[in-house]
């Protein structure tokens, strides 16, 4: 894949706005090109948004093991490559990822986990009188740093937990946006290594439950057009120790892979 001139994870938040009509206020990133072709290609405006966050998964792992995302590419319509924002670490890029503007703009620009008062895709969504969803990890920057709004917000203390009830949430389809945090993955490459088999493991269970998460849209939202992606927030690298790490500005942390696709 080529690496270079990739649009940034800012560009997310601002092209769901615009293809659910709730677009935000102020200036921000514009909405990413491909994106909008393709909705545009399938038929225009998108009534519901589910957006799946899996913490770190990074471009090179997607170069490296392919047969790994397989399903992945297999239930959407592009595979994106994307570059994250500085200081690659969590609360700082979904920051960006849903406000749509740079660290200096949001606010958040080291690792910590206040409330945004920037305008957020969750405010956009409200603002049109959208019904929006978290469902989160205790503890995690999506937990947090989207916190009082006039929204529904469901923690758990495991993955296994948030998935079960994301995928609850879907088949309810009481939401016009959900957005799913899995923070597996990162937690298990600083613990033994970005390519350790038991980072891998927890790699090849967010690309499971993505696939998985899919197919239940396509199943629920008869009749209306969803449209969802997975979105990955920072890449990683390798430590001494054989940890894993991030936060540099450095290609390993830097490029990320989205993927969308829109059903209905």
């Amino acid at each position: 894949m080529n690496k270079t001139n990739q649009r940034c994870i800012t560009s997310v938040g601002p092209t769901v706005g615009v293809l659910a009509g709730a677009p935000f206020s102020g200036p921000v990133d514009s909405p990413h090109e491909a994106l909008l072709a393709l909705v545009e290609r399938s038929g225009g405006r998108i009534d519901k948004a589910v957006l799946y966050n899996p913490d770190a998964v990074a471009l090179w792992l997607y170069e490296k093991y392919p047969e790994k995302f397989r399903p992945a590419g297999e239930c959407s319509d592009l595979a994106l490559p994307m570059t994250s924002v500085m200081p690659s670490v969590t609360p700082v890029c979904f920051g960006s990822m849903y406000t749509g503007v740079l660290p200096a703009v949001h606010g958040i620009q080291k690792y910590e986990k206040p409330v945004l008062r920037q305008e957020t895709l969750f405010d956009a969504f409200l603002r049109a009188g959208k019904k929006c969803a978290i469902v989160s990890t205790a503890g995690d920057s999506i937990s947090k740093i989207f916190l009082e709004r006039e929204m529904d917000y469901f923690i758990y203390r495991t993955v296994a937990a948030v998935n079960r009830k994301a995928l609850a949430l879907v088949k309810s389809g009481a939401y016009d946006l959900i957005t799913i945090y899995n923070g597996n993955y990162d937690s298990r490459m600083h613990a033994k290594g970005p390519e350790s088999g038991y980072a891998l493991n927890a790699l090849d269970r967010n690309v499971a439950f993505y696939h998985k998460l899919v197919s239940t849209i396509k199943k629920s939202y008869a009749g209306q057009r969803v449209f969802y992606g997975f979105c990955p927030d920072h890449g990683c690298h390798l430590i001494d120790g054989n940890r894993g790490s991030h936060g540099l500005d450095m290609e390993e942390d830097m490029n990320v892979i989205h993927f969308y696709g829109i059903s209905g």
